[in-house]
């Protein structure tokens, strides 16, 4: 019988110890934007950004004006005009300090101010470090 207790925390070894070390799955992060002048510096911004977290994220554009844009816009919901959307770990939005940020527009004081959201850059950066776990 101890024979047995000793294989059992053996092989539950085995398998769960490792599995705790290995890394967190990476981080989703999709982005909806138009590909025009007054919105690339801030795509720019936002790929030197996610550029920063190396394996722990992965990345995917979308490109609204473009045939798989539009499908990922409809897979989404989403059926006006609206020049960017940030999705991290499937949504569009992050309680930072207490305050829920959405990332949809522009960075407040960049673009047009009828498109502008009610985000920056900081935001966008302390919400990629919660989702990643990073301190």
């Amino acid at each position: 019988m101890k024979k047995f207790a000793l294989y059992g925390l053996l092989a539950f070894c085995l398998v769960f110890i490792p599995a705790a070390a290995l890394p967190a799955p990476p981080v989703s992060v999709e982005v909806l934007y138009m590909n025009h002048g007054p919105l690339l510096s801030t795509i720019k911004g936002i790929k030197e950004l996610c550029n920063g977290y190396g394996k722990a994220l992965t990345v995917s554009w979308y490109d609204s004006g473009s045939s798989e844009g539009e499908k990922f816009m409809d897979k989404k919901g989403i059926h006006q005009h609206v020049p960017l959307v940030i999705w991290i770990a499937g949504k569009p939005t992050a309680k930072i300090n207490g305050k829920e940020i959405q990332f949809v527009g522009f960075p407040t004081g960049s673009g047009p101010p009828s498109f502008q959201g009610d985000w920056n850059m900081g935001d966008l950066r302390t919400a990629l470090d919660q989702a990643v776990g990073k301190k």
